[in-house]
């Protein structure tokens, strides 16, 4: 296939691309590598694991751009990976994250429709749940309130996708990503940012008590998924979870990091944030159904995982 993922220098995205270039796939990038976090990063992603794609830097909100990348490339599929993610910076600056990740998702989508091409994924969030009260998440939950911005533009990129589905016969998949976290991730993440931080005997944020759960998943897993959904035909718009469906409070993470590294962490205990949700935890029956889903990397083996790729990518 020829596939256009966007994001691709990014932490999943630049996984995503070397799955899909290990695949046979034919890869292009578009990033407009900003300044989020430091370029050089995104850089490091694209040098070790985008070798063999085509890289465009540009923007998802520049519709001429798209277009013409889209026409010319005749892409099969599009990945749609890039946004602008947080949910605490959203809160701060709303506007931004309404313009990238609802512009420019519809910006992807007419393109896709314009160009003709095959399939479209859309990567979503468990933010989208909000304060839901049954959990696990299922797919099928009603979902009347987001608690961010950020969360906000996620569940309108699904509507989004979800009218392109239904009014042209765009076959999109809608992926909820819950917690993902590995080799590479975004260093303002709490995994990457706490491991950091007590690696250097520097305190930690720890907002509230600790008793907040997440669902951390392996980027491999989320890996396995995307590319399972890329495979899926049965329906012309679907939803997914992809996580661990395993839950970890926030108490328990920095422990397990502490054993990683040897090291006792120093906590800075602050108030709860606005926009955090208190719980993620993922049903993943229908992605195991549907997609073939099956995660193998339980946060027991991807904290000592990542905290290995910490040290060593230190010492080069």
């Amino acid at each position: 296939m020829r596939i256009l993922v966007t994001g691709g220098a990014g932490f999943i995205g630049s996984h995503l691309t070397r799955r899909c270039l290990d695949s046979g796939h034919a890869v292009s990038v578009l990033d407009n590598f900003n300044d989020f976090y430091a370029r050089s990063l995104k850089e490091a992603n694209v040098a070790e694991r985008c070798q063999g794609a085509e890289v465009v830097e540009g923007d998802i909100c520049d519709a001429e751009l798209v277009n013409r990348l889209v026409r010319d490339g005749k892409f099969d599929a599009i990945i749609h990976i890039a946004a602008r993610a947080g949910v605490r910076p959203s809160v701060e600056n709303p506007r931004a994250y309404i313009e990238t990740n609802i512009v420019g998702t519809q910006t992807l989508l007419e393109a896709a429709h314009r160009g003709g091409v095959g399939k479209f994924l859309f990567a979503s969030s468990s933010s989208v749940y909000g304060l839901a009260r049954t959990v696990p998440f299922s797919e099928d939950l009603p979902l009347p309130q987001t608690l961010s911005p950020y969360a906000a533009t996620k569940l309108a990129g699904e509507h989004l996708c979800g009218n392109f589905s239904h009014l042209y016969g765009l076959p999109v998949v809608c992926l909820r990503f819950f917690t993902v976290y590995g080799p590479g991730q975004r260093p303002d993440l709490a995994i990457h940012k706490f491991t950091n931080l007590i690696q250097q005997g520097l305190p930690i944020p720890q907002y509230g008590d600790g008793s907040t759960r997440r669902d951390y998943t392996y980027v491999d897993d989320i890996i396995q998924g995307v590319m399972g959904a890329l495979d899926y035909q049965d329906t012309p718009f679907e939803i997914f979870n992809l996580g661990e469906s395993e839950t970890t409070t926030l108490t328990e993470l920095i422990v397990a990091l502490e054993t990683a590294l040897g090291k006792k962490a120093v906590i800075e205990r602050l108030p709860e944030q606005m926009g955090d949700m208190p719980l993620t935890c993922a049903d993943i029956r229908k992605a195991r159904r549907l997609l073939g889903y099956n995660p193998q990397v339980p946060i027991s083996e991807g904290i000592p995982k990542f905290v290995h790729w910490y040290l060593t990518s230190r010492s080069l």
